[in-house]
């Protein structure tokens, strides 16, 4: 008998028997309810349990399985305090803090598909103590200082040349050799950071307010929102050069820089890094290793106004070309000019006192962060020149007719040059960008106030570096606080000259060209290679 008429000859038999146990005929709805399929639990995964390094790059991936859209939120619950890049992702990552003594780091990761209550996993990150490298000037770079990839993490958007693999990313290894009784490191990668990186809504704004964006994204905007997670090289709206393959690359680099490319080097960095003996210019092309094993270079791009005259500087003049990490590449080789927030993020300087490492210069000496201390950053010595007539570094018609002979010593005077730019002319930048030329534009708008240097504390050297008991010599990247956001500050990270002295097997040489900025890597003007001058660096 079916259920309804089942129902119904029951409330019948209950009524003659002049009893009353039966409502209205429900039976419809009812068996509609009974027949809804339960909303399961979200079940959650927060991976196994790991074991790393101090200063060791750690990834965490959370599994879930269910039937609904889930909103993820990871949380630290035990150890030493340390920074996630995004709380919200499927995959975070941190750096793993230096400690003296082996510590359990644990975190916490709950769903939450808006139906039941919120499911959590838990996973513990052992991170072991530190070794006794301090990163001071006279202790071999060891590997616990490099950004390891231990094991074999590929890039997801940059492939290899000869096959349809990632390239494999941030450091491969580290040795020791010795070359005619010398010590080095030798750090090998193929020049591929591991960034990831969470669009804030300032992020996203300057994206969309770029002077090109109508031309640079291929939809006049970037095509990510708030709160996504975006791979080294994956696709947010720009339209890139066209070296740059499909998912592989285009999409994230500005009209204009070329895609990086599985670059393999072999870098040497000696042990036991001297002091130069010789005015050592360095020279565009790579200057250095990051701890991530991509490229550091110095403060010139390369291009100029009056034939060479006026050199840009390309944190300045390349400010619309680098990617969101404030990087690009250049013959295929990736790099960052200044300072970048993805790479202080990854070696998780927080600015709450001295900056870790961030990299190691080709002559030995290694490069911190900008924190000299605790909310106090180390500051640049090199100043922005008072052009008018009265002024020691000026020209006799208050413009920028005149060059100082000799930047590190402006008591020699100046020199008559081309005329450079009026302070408020607006030049075009290689891609088509249109800045003003305030003065500050350029290389020659700079020189050494050996002043700043022998007051100390925070002020450094003609080299952008100084000394301390802890960390020995060392360079710093500099920047300055402007508006609560920190902006690149002339030089940036190196000098325009190595402190130190450059063994034949660096990773480059003190720079021959006829301005301190040197020809572009590969020779440029007549060198080997022969890259056109108009190459964006």
């Amino acid at each position: 008998m079916p259920a309804k008429l089942t129902y119904q000859y029951l409330c019948i038999a209950l009524l003659s028997g002049g009893l009353f146990a039966c409502g209205s005929d429900n039976s419809d709805s009812s068996d509609e309810a009974t027949d809804e399929p339960v909303n399961s639990a979200p079940v959650v995964d927060a991976g196994a349990d790991q074991t790393v390094a101090a200063e060791q790059v750690v990834t965490l991936t959370v599994t879930v399985t269910d039937d609904d859209t889930t909103t993820l939120l990871w949380s630290q619950t035990a150890g030493t305090t340390v920074i996630l890049d995004s709380t919200s992702a499927a995959t975070v990552s941190f750096t793993a803090p230096s400690l003296d003594t082996d510590e359990i780091l644990t975190f916490t990761v709950s769903a939450d598909d808006g139906v039941n209550s919120p499911v959590s996993d838990s996973v513990n990150v052992t991170v072991t103590a530190a070794s006794d490298d301090s990163g001071d000037s006279d202790t071999p770079v060891t590997d616990s200082v490099w950004l390891m990839n231990t094991d074999e993490t590929r890039a997801v958007h940059i492939l290899e040349s000869d096959s349809s693999l990632g390239v494999l990313v941030n450091v491969q290894s580290v040795s020791e050799a010795e070359v005619n009784g010398s010590s080095y490191t030798v750090v090998t990668s193929e020049g591929i950071p591991d960034y990831s990186v969470t669009i804030t809504q300032d992020m996203l704004d300057e994206l969309n307010t770029r002077p090109r964006a109508a031309s640079d994204f291929a939809n006049g905007a970037a095509i990510v929102a708030v709160g996504d997670v975006v791979e080294f090289g994956q696709d947010v709206g720009y339209n890139s050069n066209p070296n740059c393959g499909t998912n592989a690359g285009y999409g994230y680099w500005p009209p204009g820089p070329d895609c990086p490319t599985q670059s393999t080097r072999e870098v040497y960095f000696p042990n036991e890094p001297t002091a130069t003996q010789e005015e050592c210019a360095n020279g565009l092309g790579k200057i250095g290793l990051w701890v991530n094993g991509s490229s550091v270079f110095n403060w010139g791009d390369g291009m100029s106004y009056a034939n060479g005259v006026w050199q840009n500087l390309a944190p300045v003049a390349e400010q619309y070309d680098v990617d969101i990490c404030g990087g690009h590449a250049a013959n295929g080789d990736y790099h960052h000019h200044f300072y970048s927030t993805c790479l202080a993020n990854m070696v998780g300087d927080l600015g709450d006192g001295h900056s870790p490492l961030y990299g190691y210069a080709a002559d030995g000496y290694p490069i911190y962060g900008p924190w000299e201390a605790d909310g106090q950053l180390a500051v640049s010595a090199w100043v922005v020149r008072d052009y008018s007539a009265e002024s020691a570094t000026g020209c006799s018609d208050g413009t920028r007719s005149c060059a100082l002979i000799d930047p590190y010593d402006v008591s020699l005077g100046t020199e008559l040059v081309t005329q450079g730019p009026d302070f408020d002319q607006v030049v075009e930048t290689l891609s088509g960008n249109e800045l003003v030329a305030y003065n500050g534009f350029y290389y020659e708008d700079y020189y050494w106030d050996s002043a700043l240097t022998e007051q100390g504390g925070n002020y450094l050297d003609q080299y952008n570096a100084h000394y301390d008991e802890v960390r020995g010599y060392h360079y710093h990247i500099t920047v300055v606080a402007v508006d609560g956001k920190l902006t690149p500050s002339f030089p940036y990270i190196v000098g325009t000259r190595f402190a130190g002295q450059l063994d034949d097997n660096a990773v480059t040489s003190c720079s021959t060209g006829a301005g301190p900025g040197g020809p572009p890597p590969g020779g440029g003007g007549g060198g080997p290679g022969g890259i056109s001058d108009n190459t964006v660096q």
